[in-house]
């Protein structure tokens, strides 16, 4: 059999079609390649053998009675250990879950399933997905497969390690704070942040168990080796979830253009509040001007009618909100006597916000939403940083509010890394993360951000990069 570990989805898929080689041969060959290198990384976390077996089987079977089980068909692959996986331990890296097995899928699983893929095991992440590192007391630490003494990248830091090293051709990530594109860029995968609302995230963690309300921000998304493959997912896991689906379908508008050369693309990369390496910043550049060698329009002046801290501000308010949505009102009122002082963890700054006062926020994002819509009519996308940087070394300290990283010489808050995201996150926009380059030995990605429902803009784009600059390399090792 020859090696498919760094095949994409779409390759897998047909090769398993033509019978050059079985799901049960490439599920076996993904279990063997876990055991022989996940030991370092610690990717995935746990493991559903028997019954992965048994469903590649079946998909065999399928092949050889001529049926298609879907664009899918036989692919083995990996999920994050937030979606709740029919059968299979789903802690969301949480003590109190460590026995929690569901007895139903996330939708977002669900259709992976539906569209032939067999889940054999789940990746690891930070407590409650809270963090742009992935540890926690239940599983342990995550490591980058480029560097083991960095992290791949939080919170679907697992999902992004396990594309990196090859156990998996497609992944499943959430974001609300840049958990698909950190991940995306610290483990030079990509991953597409979807518009929000445009894909179930029921069954998903946080919020517990049976919580049925989509959290404000948070999004399900792909992550993949490939753009592809990305777009190949979006078509499988967008649509309304099963409330909505009898009166309403998604119908993403296509890329506004076709040819790189008819795209209008901003770039925006430079912000006081939240200053880039200067080695990210050259490859950040070096995107733009491949863009425009290929004769895409590239403005560097070009900027939404609203300040970067104002929508930043925005963001930390809501999410700080969102992500209080989960705790209990024992600890709510805890925080509610301590002020607004802004102490102790990072997320709880403004988790206690008065309905009123969230609703001024809300007004405040919508407000720049609209700025956002009015930016587009003369911009197709903008070019973006993730993070400040390229995948920073392990830091478990507490509370993370004491937590710093290193910037051109200068100490920034632990806090600063999400910004970028933040800007983008908080209107609800499509964002695409594509690789871009290396900075000693680690990669780095753009993040590619469009209008609202645009989804497949923004992918548009990121394919070109991906095909101009390289895209994945696998690391060293493996």
């Amino acid at each position: 059999m020859s090696d498919f570990a760094y095949s994409t989805a779409i390759q897998t898929a047909r090769a398993i079609a033509n019978k050059e080689v079985s799901s049960r041969e490439l599920l076996q060959a993904s279990l063997d390649r876990v055991s022989k290198l996940d030991g370092p990384i610690n990717a995935v976390v746990a493991l559903d053998t028997e019954r992965a077996l048994n469903a590649a089987d079946k998909a065999d079977q399928a092949v050889s009675d001529g049926e298609v089980l879907g664009p899918l068909h036989g692919v083995p692959i990996t999920i994050k250990d937030s979606f709740q996986t029919e059968g299979v331990t789903t802690t969301s890296g949480a003590p109190e879950l460590s026995d929690f097995v569901p007895d139903g899928d996330a939708d977002p699983v669900a259709r992976y399933k539906a569209a032939g893929a067999i889940v054999y095991g789940k990746t690891n992440l930070p407590i409650w997905a809270a963090d742009l590192q992935s540890y926690n007391e239940v599983y342990g630490t995550t490591s980058n497969p480029y560097d083991i003494e960095c992290t791949p990248g939080g919170s679907s830091g697992g999902s992004g390690a396990s594309l990196a090293a090859g156990y998996t051709p497609l992944e499943l990530g959430s974001d609300i704070g840049g958990s698909i594109r950190i991940p995306a860029h610290w483990s030079g995968i990509c991953g597409h942040k979807p518009s929000y609302g445009i894909i179930s995230a029921r069954g998903q963690i946080p919020g517990m168990p049976g919580t049925l309300s989509q959290a404000d921000i948070a999004v399900s998304g792909p992550m993949a080796r490939d753009i592809d493959d990305l777009e190949m997912a979006l078509d499988i896991l967008a649509g309304p979830d099963s409330w909505n689906e009898k009166a309403f379908t998604i119908n993403l508008p296509p890329s506004r253009h076709e040819n790189i050369k008819d795209f209008r693309v901003a770039v925006w990369i430079d912000e006081e509040s939240a200053p880039i390496s200067e080695p990210y910043r050259q490859l950040l550049l070096g995107a733009a001007s491949a863009l425009e060698s290929a004769g895409a329009n590239v403005d560097y002046d070009a900027r939404p009618a609203f300040t970067f801290d104002k929508a930043v501000d925005t963001f930390f308010k809501l999410l700080s909100a969102a992500e209080a949505a989960t705790w209990s009102l024992s600890k709510l009122e805890e925080i509610a006597s301590q002020g607004n002082d802004p102490q102790g963890e990072f997320g709880i700054w403004h988790a206690t916000l008065r309905h009123r006062e969230w609703l001024s926020w809300h007004e405040r994002r919508m407000q720049q939403r609209d700025r956002w819509r009015q930016f587009f009519v003369n911009q197709d996308v903008v070019l973006l940083p993730v993070t400040l940087s390229e995948a920073i070394r392990h830091d478990h300290s507490t509370p993370f509010t004491n937590r710093t990283i290193n910037i051109n010489g200068a100490e920034r808050l632990y806090s600063d890394q999400i910004k970028w995201v933040g800007l983008t996150g908080v209107s609800l926009l499509p964002s695409t993360v594509v690789p871009i380059g290396m900075i000693d030995g680690k990669p780095v990605g753009v993040q590619i951000a469009g209008p609202f429902l645009e989804d497949r803009t923004t992918l548009a784009v990121a394919k070109f990069l991906q095909s101009a600059l390289g895209g994945f390399k696998k690391p060293n090792g493996f």
